[in-house]
């Protein structure tokens, strides 16, 4: 066991003994997050908020507030840790404010496909990554959900790198995210998500980088022409609860909310996974996009010696992406 998995632990056992001695009072914890309510994270994490109540036997309820409603993704994440908010999803990008090493795993072309992102997704390196957090930030992840690859959407097809040069790309608001735009000469412009569609409407961007489900749940085809299949990055979507939200509740409803995250995380995996094999052909039929297969091995090579940049950045140490390069 590592040196972080055994503070976890020990923290786990302590917080438990605690608990114990609390009464449980019947909460609504508020449950924030950036995403439509077509998305499948929204999707599962409703099913999730089901499974909760129905667990504690409906003393206690989540209730969903989609679409930036409790503010942006990072001004959740702030809230969150000092319990404003109960429980967030969050990319491991944004979390990574409190623990910068969470989010190598968004290096550009770290996997070697999406087989290799998903077994990051459950290996023990991940969740010391996970114990790390919680101890820096005060607050528990207690889930992932693989929320799949980035690819660049634009108005101009991208075949090469040198096709990026000079387009101006939104990209989330959290500088990992400007590694790969940077890398190929694009001009990567932070813009929050619920503000993208109006930005590429009116040409404040002219391209978006999103996973292909992001681009057809919030109707990005609709001013974008073409969908180029990049897959630079991975990204996950951790399940996040507050220290004093778990604080408040028994020993048998905080298992409760354990098993609701992990559903979650189940669920919206298998969802994304099942898009990103099926919009392609869907988006064609429809002909809602124009696809585009770009040369990935030059993409590479303009991007090379960019996860050791990020890991020097990041404070993550060579044995650690040794051993997500091995899984």
């Amino acid at each position: 066991m590592s040196r972080w998995s055994k503070i976890g632990l020990a923290t786990a056992v302590a917080l438990s003994g605690t608990m114990a001695a609390l009464p449980s009072q019947a909460r609504e914890l508020k449950l924030g997050h950036t995403y439509e309510t077509s998305h499948p994270m929204h999707i599962a994490a409703g099913h999730a908020a089901e499974q909760f109540a129905a667990c504690t036997n409906g003393e206690h309820s989540i209730t969903i507030y989609p679409v930036s409603q409790l503010g942006t993704e990072n001004a959740m994440n702030e809230q969150v840790r000092f319990g404003g908010i109960d429980i967030i999803l969050t990319g491991q990008v944004f979390a990574s404010q409190a623990y910068p090493p969470l989010a190598i795993g968004a290096a550009p072309f770290l996997f070697n496909d999406q087989d290799h992102a998903l077994r990051y997704m459950t290996s023990d390196v991940f969740k010391e990554l996970w114990d790390g957090w919680n101890q820096a930030s005060g607050a528990k992840i207690m889930s992932a959900g693989f929320f799949g690859a980035f690819n660049i959407t634009s108005n101009t097809p991208i075949e090469t790198p040198d096709d990026m040069k000079g387009l101006k790309v939104r990209v989330p608001d959290t500088p990992i995210y400007l590694a790969f735009p940077k890398a190929v000469g694009a001009n990567p412009t932070p813009i929050p998500l619920h503000e993208v569609y109006l930005a590429l409407q009116q040409g404040v961007v002219n391209a978006s980088a999103n996973p292909l489900h992001m681009t057809y749940a919030t109707k990005f085809y609709e001013v974008q022409e073409y969908a180029n299949l990049t897959g630079h990055m991975m990204e996950y979507i951790l399940w996040v609860a507050a220290s004093s939200t778990l604080d408040s509740l028994s020993p048998e409803h905080q298992a409760c909310l354990q098993q609701s995250a992990e559903a979650f995380g189940i669920e919206s995996t298998e969802a994304i996974v099942s898009q990103e094999q099926g919009l392609r052909a869907e988006m064609t039929e429809k002909n809602l996009i124009n696809f585009v297969n770009p040369d990935i091995e030059a993409f590479r090579a303009a991007t090379e010696g960019a996860v050791e940049e990020l890991s020097n950045t990041l404070g993550v140490e060579a044995d650690t992406i040794a051993r997500i390069r091995a899984l």
